[in-house]
């Protein structure tokens, strides 16, 4: 079942992120003396699976104000399902089991009722597959007006991630040089870009073909206007609203 939801933080704090203590999750606050996970830097479908995985939890976040206007959706599997599901699992072994103990043979039933033109055997279900493929993607970070890096007393230790690859890839700041290996949708007509970089940060969707890749190999430069980089963030305890289905009654 999909769940939709909402973040906000009521009460933001005054605290520095950049004065806490850095750690794998975010960073670490005296003041308060607890982690403060950094989730500006995620994408939607990220930040989506760390609340599924921790919505018991008393989060205390760092987020963009941007993440404060969307809403996001996570599935969520029903315990109750999951257990049918294996109840059905073992009933079906036990009969295979059972089955393979018997010494005659089991007696069918024919019901004349049911019309011979009726077709038995298995159901084949049809889906489109998208299919997806790992390439590299080589090539400069750079300013759309400038035509050059990005400036590196500006814009320092810039990160570079594509569809998400993982871990996100340090920009040479002299020359904005890059190289990621990613998964891309081998019909696919765009690729998601992630740039941070300190307190900025950007994500938008870049054109992508893939009749330019030469043996998964894609020399491609990324060109971006500054202003588009957002630079506001909101720390403090995190809440979290979740989207109540309305249910229509007809007369």
């Amino acid at each position: 079942m999909k769940k939709k939801f909402t973040l906000e933080i009521a009460d933001p704090c005054s605290e520095n992120f950049d004065n806490m203590i850095p750690n794998s999750q975010g960073s670490f606050c005296n003041s308060c003396a607890k982690n403060v996970i950094d989730l500006s830097r995620k994408t939607n479908t990220e930040v989506a699976r760390f609340i599924a995985n921790n919505k018991d939890q008393n989060i205390c976040a760092r987020l963009r104000t941007t993440q404060l206007e969307e809403e996001f959706v996570h599935q969520e599997t029903s315990k109750m399902n999951n257990l049918k599901y294996a109840a059905v699992a073992a009933s079906i072994l036990l009969a295979s089991n059972v089955t393979g103990q018997e010494k005659t043979p089991v007696q069918t039933e024919i019901n004349e009722s049911v019309p011979k033109s009726n077709i038995l055997g298995k159901i084949a279900i049809s889906q489109t597959i998208q299919e997806e493929i790992s390439i590299t993607i080589k090539g400069k970070l750079l300013d759309a007006k400038t035509n050059r890096p990005l400036n590196g007393k500006i814009y320092p230790n810039l990160i570079l991630s594509i569809n998400d690859s993982q871990p996100p890839m340090k920009i040479n700041p002299k020359t904005g040089d890059f190289s990621i290996t990613s998964l891309v949708s081998k019909n696919g007509e765009g690729l998601m870009i992630t740039i941070s970089s300190g307190d900025y940060y950007l994500s938008k969707m870049i054109p992508f073909d893939s009749k330019k890749v030469k043996g998964n190999v894609l020399h491609q430069n990324i060109k971006i206007n500054t202003e588009e980089l957002i630079k506001v963030y909101i720390a403090g305890g995190l809440g979290i609203n979740y989207t109540e289905k309305k249910v229509i009654k007809e007369n």
